[in-house]
């Protein structure tokens, strides 16, 4: 049986990064020194050869996938949104360290951030993600694709889906840097697993 081969990349450096904020669906840019960094990147590990590029709509992942793969095809998948922070967007833990939602959130005393999106409504949403993309590689005939997402939303996805078993945290990358999985149609589609195989 056929498998399905995915790389899982997460997204170029953004100046919201760099000044540690909760940027989740603000449209941020990729940050000058975010595009030196992938461009370098690129020359430096040789990112594999794919067939077709699935991103998320935020213009960082759409960037990330123009810098890394310009000449391969690409499609949004809105499902794959970063999660959203709702009040918490755009500020950093130190301007948020006196709001006492904020501890709430941390501390998971509540699901999310005022405004925000629930943890366990973003997860559904992000593997629904995956799953159209791997529905769109069946159908078209597809065994190789790259998926440019949001740190989060890899880290969301594998602890809810991959082998071998992690928790969220233990899936971090660094931009432009990911994870290579393997999609088996009867195990995926039996138990919606997927194959954790190397880091990209």
């Amino acid at each position: 049986m056929k498998t399905y081969k995915i790389y899982l990349i997460r997204h170029g450096a953004t100046d919201g990064n760099a000044r540690g904020e909760y940027i989740g669906v603000t449209d941020l840019p990729l940050s000058i020194s975010g595009t030196a960094a992938l461009a370098n990147l690129k020359e430096k590990i040789e990112y594999p050869p794919v067939e077709k590029v699935y991103t998320s709509p935020l213009l960082r992942c759409r960037q990330t996938a123009n810098v890394i793969y310009p000449n391969v095809e690409a499609e949004n998948i809105e499902n794959l949104m970063e999660y959203n922070f709702g009040e918490f967007e755009g500020k950093n833990a130190v301007q948020l360290e006196s709001d006492p939602d904020f501890f709430k959130w941390t501390s998971g005393q509540i699901s999310s951030p005022p405004g925000g999106e629930d943890s366990t409504e973003f997860a559904k949403r992000i593997c629904l993600g995956f799953r159209e993309v791997v529905e769109d590689m069946m159908v078209n005939g597809i065994y190789k694709s790259a998926v440019i997402m949001h740190g989060g939303a890899i880290m969301t996805l594998l602890s809810c889906c991959a082998v071998p078993r992690r928790r969220s945290l233990e899936w971090t990358s660094d931009f432009g840097r990911g994870y290579s999985v393997l999609v088996t149609p009867s195990l995926y589609h039996s138990s919606g697993v997927i194959e954790v195989i190397e880091e990209v």
